[in-house]
């Protein structure tokens, strides 16, 4: 039997709320079988520093600089064979985006792409791979609530046939940095969606949805009802920032962007 041709490939997705780096092996059977290789998440919050500041600070440039000089060490001791390194919601919110990526270029060797919300709403979904096992007769709700923004696509006949990103993320709830008049725009445009399409199912992703999962106790298929939802936002609602930390096991950093996750999701 003639041994699969086997391509290790790189990714890099630079958030609002922190760096991640992914290298998958992808072994060419009948169809392609990925085997991740290596994951690491670096906690650099440049949402902290563009969603009050408007710019990434030299501080957060440094620590980003670092970050991805060790991940170009990690790709070249991986030996990839190609990678992608993405920007979302802060960096091109950021006066200095663009020369931040170029800085990185120059300093790390690594190009980086500086993607628009609705091109990262449909990356994430396509990604996913859902449209393999959704039901075809019926419509969902993609929704990623990130550190710096949420993106919605709208899966109906048997695709996708909307997305649309908000300026609504976890670290931009920390900064104060959310209008009331994107929170309207939000609740509008799933309402009018939804009175569309009617979708059967909401499906989240992200790290606040995940951690919600296993507060309340789901295994990794379960669906969550929209009152175990709602009872979970009454009690964090209720909890101090230091109870949240000691009774449900919620970092620091997220114990303020879990109570915002429950005001998007609740409802």
């Amino acid at each position: 039997m003639q041994e699969p041709k086997r391509y290790t490939f790189g990714a890099i997705d630079i958030g609002s709320n922190a760096i991640r780096l992914l290298i998958d092996y992808v072994e060419e059977y009948d169809a392609p079988e990925f085997k991740k290789a290596a994951f690491v998440r670096v906690p650099i919050r440049l949402g902290e520093d563009v969603f009050s500041l408007g710019h990434v600070t030299p501080g957060k440039v440094a620590a980003l600089t670092q970050a991805m000089s060790a991940f170009a060490a990690l790709f070249k001791t991986f030996d990839i064979d190609a990678y992608k390194a993405c920007a979302t919601s802060a960096m091109r919110e950021a006066e200095n985006g663009a020369e931040v990526a170029g800085t990185i270029a120059r300093t790390c060797g690594i190009d980086i792409t500086i993607v628009d919300g609705n091109t990262e709403a449909r990356t994430i979904y396509e990604a996913g791979g859902l449209e393999k096992v959704l039901d075809k007769e019926k419509s969902y709700f993609y929704i990623d609530v990130g550190g710096g923004s949420t993106e919605v696509v709208v899966y109906a006949e048997n695709r996708q046939v909307e997305a649309r990103s908000f300026r609504l993320g976890t670290v931009r709830y920390i900064s104060g940095a959310v209008s009331a008049s994107e929170e309207e725009a939000f609740a509008a445009w799933l309402g009018e969606k939804a009175s569309r399409y009617r979708p059967s199912a909401l499906i989240g992703s992200g790290g606040n949805i995940n951690k919600a999962h296993r507060l309340l106790d789901k295994k990794p298929k379960d669906a969550i009802k929209s009152k175990e939802l709602n009872a979970l936002y009454e009690r964090l609602q209720k909890m101090s920032v230091g109870q949240r930390m000691e009774e449900m096991g919620v970092k620091d950093g997220d114990t303020v962007s879990m109570y915002d996750l429950m005001f998007e999701y609740k409802d």
